[in-house]
């Protein structure tokens, strides 16, 4: 690699100074990668904030290098910046998302950690097969658990669901579009009964990019709708659900040395 900025996320490897990350913490949402930063990190610089993909590289308290980035919105966004990120040299990827649970006993404000997904996504069919497993790494995973364990938070563990769209895709009839597709009528029941645990919508790709590309990759999202009694976000417990996740992902960071 030069020095040469990436097209999308707008840095190079040497911008990552002398002592570069290797692992980035993902998030969909660039308030969320800048609050990450900010909190938890020291001495921070901001890499870019290229069509608000904003990127910050810091340190956490024990030394070790951390890159915070913004994936944006969905599964075709964050194939493009993950393929990046590995180009300058990334090696492991927590994304930190939100979700919506489709289990009962699954409460907003809780977080999951996805063991592997149902990958419903047109993005990752282009990364490989439908058949290709999409799964997160175990050793970055059981890491996510432990942190969640030594945080008191209360976790599961288990199969996410990756879509495409958040109305459509996730059974939503309370849009723009009350006439779901007969193909998605029922789906979330369907899904309960496999025993997956959330619907989100990147985690599938980010999984079957790690196999393709060889890199480890894990996904720690807070719960901020419970799908099983409403569609909507409950915006109350956004933070709480979002400050978890974000806690966990960092304790794990920490306890790998």
């Amino acid at each position: 690699m030069t020095n040469k900025s990436l097209y999308h996320i707008g840095f190079g490897q040497d911008d990552l100074g002398s002592s570069a990350p290797s692992i980035a913490l993902l998030s969909g949402d660039p308030e969320r990668a800048c609050l990450i930063a900010q909190t938890y990190l020291q001495d921070v610089r901001l890499l870019s904030e290229n069509r608000g993909l904003n990127s910050y590289v810091g340190n956490l308290s024990n030394g070790r290098s951390i890159l915070s980035a913004t994936s944006g919105m969905g599964a075709p966004s964050l194939s493009i910046v993950v393929n990046e990120l590995v180009q300058v040299g990334i090696r492991q990827i927590i994304r930190i998302g939100t979700c919506g649970s489709i289990q009962p006993y699954i409460a907003v404000g809780s977080i999951v950690i996805s063991s592997a997904a149902l990958c419903r996504q047109g993005a990752a069919n282009d990364i490989a097969p439908v058949e290709y497993p999409a799964a997160a790494e175990p050793f970055l995973t059981v890491s996510l658990i432990k942190a969640a364990r030594e945080l008191e938070i209360e976790h599961y563990v288990g199969i996410t669901a990756s879509v495409d769209t958040f109305y459509e895709g996730q059974e939503r009839s309370n849009s723009a579009n009350p006439n779901l597709m007969r193909s998605l009528h029922g789906i979330t029941e369907e899904y309960r009964r496999l025993n997956v645990l959330n619907y989100e919508m990147e985690c599938g790709t980010l999984f079957k990019m790690a196999g393709v590309y060889n890199f480890a990759a894990a996904a720690v999202c807070g719960v901020v709708a419970q799908r099983t009694f409403a569609e909507n976000v409950i915006l109350p417990k956004k933070d709480i659900a979002v400050n978890n996740a974000i806690a966990t992902a960092i304790r794990a960071v920490a306890n790998l040395g």
